[in-house]
């Protein structure tokens, strides 16, 4: 395992890695694609593809109000790293767990050397390869690069409608008009992007929001809801007064997301039925989707230990250790997470329909009849409707 404790903060510009096999980058990657009749198969053998997002480094170049990663406060004596042979490793691992997505976060992922290296080889074995930036360290050459590396989509974050306070929140200058530009590329060469919005007291107004991710050229948007406490190793949260919530205030919070998607249009990628179920989470009512985390969305952190999500506080296991024996599929409903929330309503139906095909197979009509009849298969299926642009793109 790499440890990086001697880079400059705050400019950072890339973490260090251990050699391993050098790449080619000389011919580009066609990005993954997927089949209809391949998808179904998928969907009646395990549910469909999984998810899981890597945090390669803890290190970031920005300095957030409401992130633990942030450079101003995060110890440079604990930075760490994967290397490009870990890397490279997690993915085949990840191959044989049947993960379709993998997502590069941080920290800052942009700020690895590797994330090229790591990018053409997720897509080379066939996962769509992503991922999440703050978009301070955007550059002609690394957005060329990524889109040759076979790149998929692109998910960078936002936290206000104002440049002035979206920068100042950031400690990254002019970062807005690297992330303007970075749509632009990506959107000529086929590569979707989504704004990732923090909910957060420095949004004053949600209605505002679609104009202002439309200066940027933003076609769609995604709600990260504030997080004041995380047990595992990530430490995208705080207990600033950014994100700092009584319930009646998070239940108004969600009420304002759904208003803005009614009104404006603007695609927003959170299903409203998860809105919906997070209300209901807050309230205290009984939620009608249990989390898929630890079944088909896991959490990989720069130690290579796996956790069901960001959430639990123990891990499932060491990566190298990962397989169906460690699966969890217990219906927890313990926090509101919407990395691992929101696909849980969209992927309920496949999960249904896998097991109503298993059921089958032995011969438990009874059971298999309920799995087709579950009447939360047509609320997931109308959140995939609502997010089918989406996950097209994707």
């Amino acid at each position: 395992m790499n440890n990086v404790a001697n880079l400059p903060s705050p400019k950072i510009t890339e973490a260090v890695s251990t050699a391993a096999a050098t790449p080619d980058f000389s011919k580009p990657v066609v990005r993954p694609k997927k089949g209809a009749f391949k998808l179904f198969k998928e969907v009646l053998n395990h549910g469909g593809p999984g998810y899981l997002q890597f945090a390669i480094t803890n290190i970031c170049n920005a300095d957030c109000g409401f992130c633990g990663f942030a450079r101003s406060k995060f110890d440079p004596k604990a930075r760490r790293s994967v290397t490009l042979q870990e890397a490279r490793e997690v993915i085949d691992i990840a191959v044989k767990n049947r993960i379709g997505y993998l997502l590069f976060v941080g920290g800052e992922p942009m700020v690895h050397r590797d994330l090229r290296a790591m990018t053409r080889y997720a897509a080379e074995c066939g996962i769509h390869p992503m991922i999440c930036t703050n978009g301070g360290l955007w550059n002609d050459e690394n957005m060329r690069g990524l889109a040759s590396d076979g790149l998929t989509s692109v998910i960078m974050s936002i936290d206000a409608h104002d440049i002035t306070a979206h920068e100042k929140n950031r400690g990254l200058p002019d970062v807005c008009k690297k992330i303007k530009k970075a749509n632009q590329f990506f959107h000529s060469v086929g590569i979707q992007t989504t704004a990732s919005i923090t909910a957060s007291r420095l949004i004053e107004d949600y209605e505002k929001l679609p104009e202002f991710l439309e200066t940027l050229e933003f076609k769609s948007c995604t709600f990260s809801y504030p997080l004041t406490s995380l047990a595992s190793s990530y430490l995208s949260f705080s207990d600033s007064g950014l994100v700092n919530f009584n319930n009646q205030e998070l239940i108004e919070l969600f009420e304002k997301i759904k208003q803005m998607k009614k009104n404006s249009g603007f695609p927003v990628v959170n299903p409203t039925e998860s809105l919906d179920e997070m209300q209901r989470h807050l309230r205290g009512e009984k939620e009608k989707f249990g989390c898929l985390g630890g079944h088909k969305y896991f959490y990989l952190d720069w130690n290579l230990d796996l956790y069901r999500c960001h959430f639990w506080e123990t891990p499932m296991c060491k990566v190298y250790d990962w397989d169906d024996s460690k699966l969890i599929r217990d219906g927890c409903t313990r926090c509101m997470i919407d990395c691992y929330r929101d696909p849980s309503v969209l992927q309920y139906v496949a999960i249904s329909t896998n097991d109503a095909f298993n059921n089958l197979k032995k011969g438990r009509l009874g059971a298999a009849a309920k799995n087709i009849f579950d009447s939360r298969n047509l609320t997931s299926l109308k959140a995939v409707w609502e997010d089918r642009k989406w996950i097209g793109g994707v």
